[in-house]
This record gives structure tokens, C-alpha cells and sequence, in this order.
């Protein structure tokens, strides 16, 4: 997450998707009233969590109020257009089942970064490589990015982190 992006993520007259359905899940706005069924699906997914990001400790240490400054901040960032992050809930909105964040690229070649997860306890029913294939095409379908990367997806991150950082 860029905090010093001075330009928005993309272009002004793009209209942002505000949701995406499936008959299965719903994306929508990540903001800060979802701190409660988002800090369930992050603590009883913080093992899950950890693979998704390797290296970083979160959400190990994550309290309810920390989450909701993360929230805001996601929220904040959405509305400026800098980066999205999309709360995963089931389709009647009663649980958070993941999330969904598209972030610039540091990297060279690449414009977009995109990140996922889903709740640990769906991990068995194959809910995240659905929800990876649904973004992956959304993405291609509906945004203005002309080369995006989902490291430890479809490229290793150890690959990921040897593409040289932009401006180096």
C-alpha cells in the first residue's frame, strides 16, 4: 500500500466495480462496519492468513481495534482511489469469508498486484480457487490493467521478489 501516491490508482473516469456476485459470494467495500465479522474470519484464519503473505506476522497480534484502523484505512484508500479492498461475505451477508485486495506494483512490468483469501473453514470446499478464478477473470474483464500478478498464485513469490522494484 502506497501512502505517498499522489495520482489515483486508475484512471478518474473508470468507474470503479462496486460489487461483484456470484451465486455463491458477494465482493463489496471493505469499510470499517465490517470490523467485527472481518476480525472473526481473519482469527480463526491466522495460520491461513500467514501462507497467503509469506514472511509477514499478520494478523498475528491483530486486536479489534487495530483491525478497525486497518479497515479505515482500506475504506480510505478505496474512496481516494489508490487501492480496493473487497470484503468476501456470503450472499445473505452474515459472514465475512474473505478478501480481495488490488494494490499498485512496485514491480517492473507489472501495473496491478492482486491478493486473496478466504476464511480458513472454507479452505476444504475449494471456496478460494473459486474465488481466485472469479477475481481473475473480473480483473481481466472489468479493469484498465494491462499486466497483473498474483504472486504465490500464478507466480512463485520467490520470482515475485527478484523482479526489480520500479525507479531502481
Amino acid at each position: 500500500m502506497s501512502t505517498t501516491q499522489t495520482t489515483p490508482f486508475v484512471p478518474i473516469e473508470f468507474p470503479v466495480p462496486e460489487t461483484l456476485e456470484t451465486g455463491e459470494f458477494r465482493l463489496r467495500m471493505l469499510t470499517v462496519n465490517d470490523v467485527v465479522k472481518d476480525f472473526d474470519a481473519v482469527m480463526s484464519s491466522i495460520d491461513h492468513c500467514k501462507t497467503i503473505w509469506p514472511g509477514s506476522k499478520w494478523p498475528t497480534g491483530l486486536t479489534l481495534e487495530q483491525n478497525l484502523i486497518d479497515l479505515g484505512w482500506h475504506q480510505k484508500e478505496f474512496q481516494i482511489r489508490q487501492s480496493f479492498a473487497y470484503t468476501v461475505v456470503d450472499m445473505a451477508e452474515t459472514r465475512v469469508l474473505g478478501c480481495v485486495y488490488i494494490d499498485p506494483s512496485h514491480r517492473k512490468g507489472y501495473d496491478a498486484v492482486v491478493s486473496l483469501w478466504a476464511r480458513q473453514s472454507e479452505l476444504a470446499s475449494g471456496l478460494e480457487d473459486r474465488l481466485f478464478a472469479t477475481v481473475r477473470d473480473w480483473i481481466a474483464e472489468k479493469w484498465p490493467f494491462n499486466n497483473v500478478a498474483f504472486p504465490g498464485r500464478d507466480i512463485e513469490w520467490d520470482a515475485w521478489k527478484a523482479i526489480p522494484v520500479k525507479g531502481c
